[in-house]
């Protein structure tokens, strides 16, 4: 119980390494996992200590690891993972792995180089492939317009003509071009631009390339279009090159005559044959490569890892004046000393060193780490107590207490069977296929969230199912199990036309109350009750308050165990006792007074029962009952009012008892110190003949001295250290207003409870009626396709909002509940977290 109760006992340690064991010791310790080590070279620079130059070459082999499955994942390989996990390497594998590595990486370069070049090249002739082909109708058509032309213009100009056709078809080939390649999305800016800077002296003619080109450089596909440009003149030819170059456009030579263009593409198709045969040669090469790769780089990965993890820690040690020991300072579990020693005597067997290690206790004022051994169920609710704030070394631990009393109070805001027990199905999926489940949801923040809380959804939708039933209500319907206790026969005022109407009729409990009540939860008549609302609200609203109180009583007295172990006896008379008399007397009368008035007031006198908040007010403005004339104002029981103002009083008499008593005590102890240590330091001025230096230094040591010795608890001992009497007074008035306040506050926040729990059942209720009204009144074959269509709207809004947005509302309203209300009153959370140098923590935060 010790563990589970509060953190586990931890000590500081002195560990002697020898230096060609202190790898393996290291090693050791990291699978084990138990273990802190403080950096004993905090005024050295990183880049000095010993080790440094090994952290750098691991550093740069899980560079190239990186590099490997980078490309590993751009080939769509995957990585194998068989779950293995290899201890860390021996200092003399490091060579091998470095090699290796070295290997793979230039390997894989030169792979890469080799392919972007043939890509490149093979880019390259495609879109001259593309340029013969599309260039050669630009021709064609250029030949026919022109060939119209001078058809046209023959018998007009034939005396400044040379009488043949050869130089009016060769009019074209007299005109300069230039073909190329440019990406689609740019064809309207470069167009325009020829167009300014030519002053329209250039034609244009292009066309898309049907099928995208893979970019050899980043591997994307990419749009192109072929485009030819005549123009005349050098000036021209200088521009238009300018442009192209400007805009990234690829200019081809391309021949001027037919013959010779079609000479080229045949050439071209050659080269593309050749080239996509050594392309696909290359590719399989650098897929064995990657595949071979593949299956091992997760060991890799985790070699590495313990590697410079292992050497990172060493640089923590210090080393002895011989340079022959590494000496370390670690926290660690009491409980596990003896697995401790052992990691170290197999790591020093393995290393084949003579000298064993030496594990050594050390006495120390410092304030241990606080380490809660948790497992696979119960680390989502120690995650929950940790993020409000890590407790005080050994301080009681909350996170045992939450596991029933987090679900419980979400059910009681969430409470419906329905809606609980599809929670359930969906927590017990993941757990029942947590395994599979775990690399799916690795990479996915949202989805590992809710796969980390599997356990708690599943308390929680199970809670749910169960305050479903108290309240009857299942998908906002209730089911009449047992027959109600409410029968609207025994009504002498109902006739039959007014039950036919339809109407919510409102009950008379003296005449329609059978006299027994429903065996388990709510009666199914007040769903259809017209005073179901009123009745649920003062339910859930008492209700509410007592679980509040309840619980809040039960943190009031786990801060007696911390009391007590701590030996803090002013704290449990100044603070625990004064405290429960308070919460109890006033807020606990509350309570009494809700069972009391359950339990004197049944159905047929309802009426006549005294109201809570009348009487609370009555309490505390010392106010007698006025009698029979007010309703509400019915004592419950003889001496009603003797009782209340009894209470009050002495609730009253707890505030001081709180604010005044405590620092009075510890002046009152620190001057008594004080004193036992002047007398201590005349005595032994007599007995060294006068001699001695009397300085208020000394004087106040010894008088710590002395406190440190006398007092039992560590916390009066700080307290004595830094004894103020001002700075108590003011912290214990601000503790006592906080107190004082906060049962108030506190005990109307639990009323979250009866908010929510209305909200969720209202909002349920309205859903169904807003949905399901419209198609309960068509018949036939339309009824059934638009009751289909409106099952299908209905579960689609339960899930989103009733489970998921009206979930997160109540887990948030449960959390708020359990960091404030229930863990101040004992709870600090002023620790840090044991955070122990572990492999497998490592592999999980491998950013770091």
């Amino acid at each position: 119980m010790g563990s589970l109760f509060r953190s586990e006992e931890m000590c500081l340690a002195q560990v002697f390494l020898q230096s060609e064991a202190a790898y393996n010791c290291v090693a050791e310790l990291g699978e084990l996992g138990l273990v802190q080590f403080r950096d004993l070279n905090p005024d050295v620079n990183a880049f000095q200590r010993k080790f440094v130059n090994e952290v750098r070459r691991c550093d740069e082999m899980e560079r190239k690891l990186r590099f490997l499955e980078t490309e590993i994942h751009k080939a769509d390989i995957p990585i194998l993972d068989t779950g293995e996990n290899p201890e860390a390497p021996a200092p003399r594998e490091m060579i091998d792995l470095e090699a290796c590595f070295e290997k793979l990486e230039v390997e894989m370069k030169e792979v890469n180089t080799n392919q972007e070049a043939l890509k490149r090249n093979f880019l390259e002739l495609t879109e001259l492939k593309h340029i013969l082909r599309k260039t050669q109708s630009f021709f064609d058509e250029a030949e026919l317009h022109h060939q119209q032309m001078h058809d046209a213009d023959k018998e007009e100009e034939a005396h400044t003509l040379l009488g043949d056709e050869g130089p009016r078809m060769g009019m074209p080939m007299r005109l300069g071009f230039v073909a190329g390649v440019i990406q689609r999305e740019r064809i309207p800016a470069f167009e325009q631009m020829l167009w300014r800077v030519c002053r329209g002296n250039v034609f244009l003619r292009q066309a898309e390339i049907d099928t995208p080109l893979e970019d050899p450089t980043t591997g994307d596909q990419v749009h192109k279009s072929v485009f030819i440009i005549f123009f005349q003149g050098d000036q021209l030819k200088t521009r238009v090159k300018k442009i192209c170059e400007g805009f990234r456009a690829t200019l081809y030579p391309c021949p001027e005559t037919q013959p010779e263009r079609r000479e080229m593409a045949i050439g071209v198709m050659t080269r593309i044959e050749d080239l996509q045969a050594v392309l696909s040669q290359t590719e399989e090469h650098r897929q064995r490569v990657l595949s071979s790769a593949a299956k091992n780089v997760r060991v890799w990965f985790i070699k590495v890892r313990k590697l410079k993890a292992v050497y990172h820690t060493l640089n923590l040690f210090n080393l002895d004046v011989t340079q022959k020991c590494l000496i370390a300072e670690c926290w660690c579990p009491v409980s596990d000393l003896d697995k401790i020693q052992m990691g170290l005597r197999r790591g020093t067997e393995r290393s084949g060193s003579t000298v064993p290690s030496i594990l050594n206790r050390m006495d120390t004022h410092e304030n241990p780490p606080t380490y809660n051994k948790t497992n696979k169920f119960t680390a989502v609710f120690q995650t929950i107590v940790d993020s409000y704030g890590v407790s005080n070394y050994r301080e009681v631990n909350p996170a045992p207490y939450a596991i029933i009393t987090f679900p419980f109070l979400f059910s009681v805001m969430f409470g419906d069977t329905g809606h609980g027990f599809i929670m359930f199905l969906f927590a017990l999926y993941m757990v029942w296929n947590e395994k599979k489940l775990t690399a799916m949801v690795a990479d996915n923040e949202i989805l590992g969230m809710f796969f980390s809380g599997r356990y708690i959804i599943l308390l929680m939708g199970l809670f749910s199912v169960y305050a479903g039933f108290l309240y009857n209500d299942i998908f906002s319907k209730s089911i009449n199990l047992f027959g109600s206790s409410w029968q609207v026969s025994r009504m002498t005022n109902f006739t039959e036309s007014l039950l036919e109407e339809g109407f919510n009729l409102q009950l008379d409990p003296k005449e329609a109350y059978v006299g027994t009540p429903y065996p388990y939860g709510l009666d199914p008549i007040w769903q259809i009750a017209e005073n179901k609302l009123s009745f649920l609200n003062s339910f859930k609203m008492k209700m509410s308050v007592i679980l509040g109180i309840a619980q809040m009583t039960f943190g009031i007295c786990l801060s007696a165990f911390n009391h007590r172990y701590f030996k803090s006896r002013i704290n449990l008379w100044c603070e625990f006792v004064p405290q429960l008399i308070f919460l109890e007397f006033i807020f606990g009368y509350l309570v009494v007074i809700i069972f009391s008035k359950w339990l004197l007031f049944g159905p047929q006198n309802s009426k006549d029962a005294p109201s809570l908040i009348i009487t609370l007010i009555n309490m505390f403005l010392f106010s007698k009952p006025p009698g029979a004339e007010c309703k509400n104002c019915v004592s419950l029981y003889s001496g009603q009012y003797q009782t209340q103002m009894l209470l009050v009083v002495i609730a009253i008499i707890c505030v001081p008892w709180m604010l005044l008593v405590k620092p009075i005590l510890l002046r009152v102890q620190h001057n008594k110190n004080l004193y036992k240590a002047v007398r201590y330091r005349e005595v032994r001025m007599l007995k060294n003949g006068g001699v001695g230096d009397e300085t208020a230094e000394v004087v106040h040591h010894d008088a710590l001295e002395a406190s440190a010795s006398e007092s039992g608890s560590s916390e009066e001992t700080d307290q004595t250290e830094q004894f103020d009497f001002g700075e108590t007074m003011v912290f214990q008035g601000i503790h006592t207003i906080e107190f004082c306040l906060g049962c108030i506050s506190h005990t109307a926040s639990y009323l979250r409870l009866w908010a929510l729990s209305l909200a969720h059942a209202e909002l349920s209720e309205v859903l169904w009626n807003m949905l399901f009204s419209i198609g309960f009144k068509m018949n036939g074959i339309v009824g059934f396709i638009v009751i289909w269509a409106l099952f299908a709207a209905w579960a689609v809004l339960t899930i989103f909002i009733l489970l998921l947005m009206e979930g997160l509302s109540a887990f948030l309203h449960t959390l708020r509940l359990h960091w404030v209300e229930f863990q101040s009153k004992f709870y600090k959370g002023e620790g840090y977290a044991f955070r122990p140098f572990a492999f497998d923590t490592l592999m999980d935060e491998k950013d770091e």
